[in-house]
């Protein structure tokens, strides 16, 4: 699959610089999509369209403040992925932190940026997240492992790693599933690769991917996964542009 989503990059790269209204377009719903799944995953009862209008800074009656502060959050937060992607600086605990701490703005300050001090379980999981006084040397081993090992995998599959071993972690009390899914595109984009949306209607297959890897070592169906979708996300800018 790695091929086929290379050949589908190649004719996509061709045809840059992109129309200007296209590139627009693209991004606004990249941007409302992204949002509405990453937190309707994490249990966000607003709507596609509440999320875009949330997004317009209008509030939505009978939703939470919380539901919309997660919503304007996720937002800031791809705007700084699109940034520091910009900036080209790599992969470290300090973005991941900042990427986290934007996650939780005014939702759980005290818990912002900051590694877990409590153990947690993973519910629906078989996984057991690590004691959290294993959580910082755990996370210097992640970035050791990306510098080293990681850079040597294609670009796609250390994406997923990338997510799938963050979450093995689980470094935070809360905001990891976002944060995941943030860093996942940050590596793709990184890459020249176009960022992808996980739907919420592949929850299932999605969670079941991750704990296959975290129990058993077997990375290959989350993966499959990630190509899948960013295959298919190829497709779509293809047909845009």
């Amino acid at each position: 699959m790695f091929e086929q989503i290379d050949k589908k990059k190649q004719v996509l790269d061709q045809k840059r610089p992109f129309p200007p209204h296209t590139l627009k377009s693209i991004r606004e719903h990249l941007i409302v999509n992204w949002t509405y799944h990453s937190n309707a995953i994490e249990g966000n009862t607003l709507t596609l369209s509440e999320t875009k209008v949330a997004l317009e800074g209008i509030t939505i009656g009978g939703k939470t403040i919380h539901e919309h502060l997660e919503v304007i959050n996720h937002k800031e937060a791809i705007v700084y992925v699109e940034e520091i992607v910009g900036r080209q600086e790599p992969l470290s605990e300090w973005q991941i932190k900042s990427i986290h701490r934007l996650i939780l703005k005014g939702i759980h300050d005290e818990d912002a940026g900051i590694y877990r001090k409590e153990n947690v379980l993973i519910s629906g999981a078989r996984h057991i997240p690590p004691d959290a006084m294993q959580v910082p040397s755990q996370m210097e081993q992640f970035i050791a492992w990306y510098q080293a090992e990681g850079q040597r995998l294609h670009p796609v599959s250390r994406a997923a790693m990338v997510h799938s071993d963050f979450v093995k972690i689980h470094p935070f009390i809360d905001g990891n599933g976002r944060t995941a899914r943030l860093l996942l595109n940050f590596e793709l984009m990184k890459n020249g690769y176009p960022p992808i949306v996980i739907e919420k209607e592949e929850r299932a297959n999605y969670y079941s991917a991750l704990d296959e890897a975290h129990t058993t070592g077997d990375n290959e169906p989350f993966i499959h996964l990630v190509s899948s979708i960013l295959n298919r996300t190829f497709d779509l800018y293809l047909k845009l542009v």
